[in-house]
């Protein structure tokens, strides 16, 4: 079977689909991963072909940035979409027999899909269908609202969702010589659903419909031939574990700023650091800290005292697989979310918000980290448990069962 993967964002919204493709791949299937173009050199070390989607997240979160008003940010947002929804079509439209989609793009992958006639199944990495049990990531700033407070902000936030998309959506189907929509369409409208994390870290609700699952983890494959670097290698065993820093995608243009305070938490905290430069451009300087660009987390972070992180869905998922104590250091989106389960699961102090972040509470988070057994304790006891786990074989048995 031919199988397009379609995801948009981030490394963090790809580098999980790298890892669900290989296991696709080596069930018999063709695998393809429609994403960005700075993404197609990770897909393509992964043995996975690349399709290309239109558009750099880099340039957009720059340019939404710079807007001077939500009116200028939305039409941002608008351009950007229309742009990606040329992009998920063209993909499909050069074959597939199934396509999996992220939630981000699965309003536009279920239209291109419907219009050559094939099946589209949810693949996503956060949840994505609104529950009494708790708000939705990025519904609120992760705080419990209670159980209808709960539903009526997932609601929100998924009305929220297909009305920024509508437009583009709409477009979409015009191009496509698709009828109008009844409703307007949402990636949580998707069935059936797989999501790709651990119900462990995030159990099914008992109230999402049939049809929406939790899988478990897809992790990330690591490239073909991948070495770590001589330098890291060295610096890793020239002295006790370090402590890992990055903020993914986060606060591009704000390297120098975050550098000069992650300098000097490190100096506070007395610890050794790896410092991942990440979109932001993250530097930092000192005897015991080595700067590093993108490489495996699931190589690294184990070799890690804690992850100070920005609590994106890939990057705790990776933090939570090796089992050392996270410092999350949330932004936007998702994030908070993310950072307020990896404290309730008892791996974590309370989140850092970026935007109030200070180098002397970044140092206090990270000395309580290195200095509290609980949290290293039961960091390790959840790794063993995720570690039983298979997130693709469900992925992988209701493909087998459809073909």
């Amino acid at each position: 079977m031919r199988i397009l993967i379609v995801t948009a964002g981030s490394r963090g919204d790809v580098a999980p689909y790298t890892g669900l493709g290989r296991r696709l791949q080596e069930a018999g299937h063709e695998v393809a991963v429609a994403a960005h173009p700075p993404f197609a050199g990770l897909i393509d070390g992964c043995g996975l072909d690349h399709r290309p989607l239109s558009g750099d997240p880099r340039e957009l979160i720059r340019a939404r940035a710079r807007a001077a008003s939500w009116e200028e940010a939305r039409a941002v947002m608008a351009a950007f979409l229309d742009r990606l929804a040329d992009g998920v079509a063209a993909a499909v439209a050069d074959g597939a027999d199934l396509v999996l989609t992220a939630f981000g793009p699965a309003a536009l992958s279920r239209a291109a899909g419907e219009a050559s006639g094939i099946p589209v199944i949810g693949t996503f990495l956060a949840p994505a269908c609104a529950t009494r049990e708790f708000p939705l990531a990025g519904a609120t700033d992760a705080e419990d609202l209670g159980p209808d407070g709960n539903l009526a902000a997932g609601q929100r936030l998924l009305a929220d969702a297909g009305a920024l998309q509508a437009d583009a959506v709409a477009g979409l189907r015009t191009r496509l010589g698709l009828p109008p929509a009844a409703s307007r369409t949402t990636g949580a409208d998707v069935r059936p659903v797989f999501h790709g994390f651990s119900p462990l870290v995030v159990p099914r609700p008992a109230d999402w419909p049939s049809g929406v699952e939790v899988a478990g983890y897809w992790w990330p494959a690591r490239p073909h031939g991948w070495r770590p670097p001589a330098e890291l290698a060295d610096f890793l065993t020239s002295g006790p574990p370090p402590v890992f820093i990055g903020f993914g995608s986060m606060a591009p243009g704000e390297g120098e700023r975050l550098g000069e305070l992650v300098t000097a938490a490190v100096a506070r905290a007395r610890v050794r650091a790896v410092v991942q430069a990440g979109w932001a451009g993250l530097t930092a300087a000192g005897d015991d800290v080595l700067a590093v660009g993108d490489l495996p987390h699931d190589w690294l972070f184990p070799r890690t005292a804690a992850v100070v992180h920005h609590a994106g869905a890939g990057t705790t998922a990776a933090g939570l697989r090796a089992g050392v104590p996270a410092v999350p250091v949330p932004a936007m989106a998702d994030q908070p979310f993310w950072a307020t389960r990896l404290h309730r699961l008892g791996v974590a102090p309370g989140p850092l918000p970026l935007a109030d972040l200070t180098a002397e509470s970044l140092a206090t988070a990270i000395t309580t980290c290195l200095t509290e057994p609980a949290l290293r304790r039961r960091a390790a006891e959840l790794a063993d448990a995720i570690a039983g786990e298979d997130g693709a074989a469900a992925v992988l048995a209701h493909i087998g069962a459809v073909r």
